[in-house]
C-alpha cells in the first residue's frame, strides 16, 4: 500500500468510527479489538495532520472515555482498530500502599501522546504483572526499564521530552509497544501467565510477585523488592 493509499485508508476508519460514536450518543465508547486482529500487529502510522484539529480532539475523547469505561490505565489508537501513533493514559494510583510503593505507582494525570517514542535511562528493570485491555482475561509478568525518557507530542502539538520513573514508566512502555505491534505478552515471562480468575487475581495482586516467581518456576530481575 502507498503512503497515500495509507493515509486515505486511515483517514476512512478514522471517520467512520467517529461517525458510529456520533450515532452512539455523547457516553459511546469503541469496541477495543482483542489479541489476533490485525490492527494490533501492524506498526501505526506516524501522526502528521491526517485529522482535523476537531476531529483530533474528538478521537481523543472517545480513546478517553473508552479507557476509563474498560476501565484500564491506557489505551492506544490500535486497539480500537486504528494504525495511529496516538495513545491516551490515566491512571488514579491504586489504594494499597504497599503496592504503590513497591511498584511506584504515581498516580498519572490524563494525557495524550502523540508519536511517542522511550528509550531506557540505565539498565535497571523491574518485573511486575501487567494486564492489557486487549488481551481480556489474562495477566503475566514483564521486566521492563524502571526508568525511560519519553518523547513525543501533545494533542496541541507542544513537543514533550521527559523521564518516567516507576509505573508511570511502564505504562508508557506498553502503550508505545502497541503503536510497533507489539504486544505485552511478546516480552512476558511465560510461565507467569495465568488467568485473571482465582490464583491469577492473587498472583496479581502482590506488591512484587516473588510468590509467583517461585510457584510458578520463574526469574525476576536480581533487584526486585
Amino acid at each position: 500500500m502507498t503512503d497515500a493509499a495509507a493515509r486515505t485508508a486511515l483517514r476512512t476508519l478514522t471517520t467512520q468510527l467517529l461517525e458510529r460514536a456520533r450515532a452512539a450518543g455523547p457516553d459511546a465508547v469503541a469496541p477495543i479489538v482483542q489479541a489476533g486482529h490485525p490492527a494490533l500487529r501492524t506498526p501505526a502510522l506516524p501522526y502528521d495532520g491526517q485529522l482535523s484539529d476537531a476531529e483530533l480532539g474528538e478521537l481523543v475523547a472517545l480513546m478517553h472515555r473508552t479507557m476509563r469505561a474498560a476501565p484500564g490505565v491506557g489505551l492506544a489508537a490500535p486497539q480500537i482498530g486504528l494504525p495511529l501513533a496516538l495513545a491516551v493514559v490515566e491512571d488514579p494510583g491504586v489504594p494499597d500502599p504497599d503496592v504503590a510503593a513497591a511498584r511506584e505507582r504515581t498516580p498519572v494525570a490524563p494525557r495524550v501522546l502523540v508519536n511517542p517514542t522511550y528509550a531506557p535511562v540505565d539498565d535497571e528493570r523491574v518485573a511486575f504483572y501487567e494486564g492489557c485491555l486487549s488481551v481480556v482475561g489474562y495477566v503475566a509478568v514483564v521486566a521492563r526499564p524502571r526508568r525511560v525518557r519519553l518523547t513525543c507530542l501533545d494533542e496541541h502539538g507542544a513537543a514533550v521530552d521527559e523521564v518516567l520513573t516507576g509505573w508511570p514508566a511502564r505504562i508508557v512502555q506498553h502503550e508505545t509497544d502497541h503503536l510497533h505491534g507489539t504486544l505485552y505478552l511478546d516480552r512476558a515471562e511465560t510461565r507467569s501467565l495465568a488467568a485473571t480468575d482465582g490464583l491469577g487475581a492473587h498472583w496479581a495482586s502482590e506488591p512484587v510477585p516473588h510468590e509467583a516467581a517461585r510457584t510458578l518456576g520463574f526469574a525476576l530481575p536480581p533487584h526486585a523488592g
